[in-house]
């Protein structure tokens, strides 16, 4: 095998190297549209408690 074919070789491996590990953090992160809910339901919630005098 050539220099260029290892170095071809490593180059490739390395790219599928950072896609598996891009994959899982994309599965791993929450999309942005349900943290926002998340934060909305949490001040709807601090608001009504506030408007109940607790």
């Amino acid at each position: 095998m050539g220099r260029l074919a290892r170095v071809r070789a490593r180059v490739d491996k390395t790219l599928d190297d950072h896609e598996r590990r891009l994959d899982t953090l994309e599965r791993s992160r929450w999309p942005l549209s349900s943290a926002a809910v998340l934060v909305a339901a949490g001040g709807l919630g601090v608001v009504l408690r506030q408007a109940t005098g607790h």
